[in-house]
């Protein structure tokens, strides 16, 4: 986890952690939906891999402004 919080910690200092989060969030929006797109327009009988693709999308779409926030209030 340190090592997490200290490359949120880089990021935050060198300016660009907007872009960062912006990115991040692109990607896990696109991963949702990627995800629901398996689920509701294929006949996947593997349920759980849409349900892996929508959980790490939203885990993308919040997690990182949490960390720049955490690293900003111990920083």
């Amino acid at each position: 986890m340190d090592e997490v919080l200290e490359a949120a910690e880089l990021v935050a200092d060198s300016g660009f952690e907007g872009a960062v989060v912006w990115l991040l969030r692109i990607v896990g929006a696109l991963l949702v939906l990627g995800g629901l797109g398996l689920w509701l327009l294929t006949e996947a009988g593997l349920l759980w891999v849409p349900a892996v693709l929508i959980v790490a999308g939203v885990i993308l779409a919040v997690v990182p402004q949490l960390l720049l926030s955490l690293a900003e209030l111990t920083g």
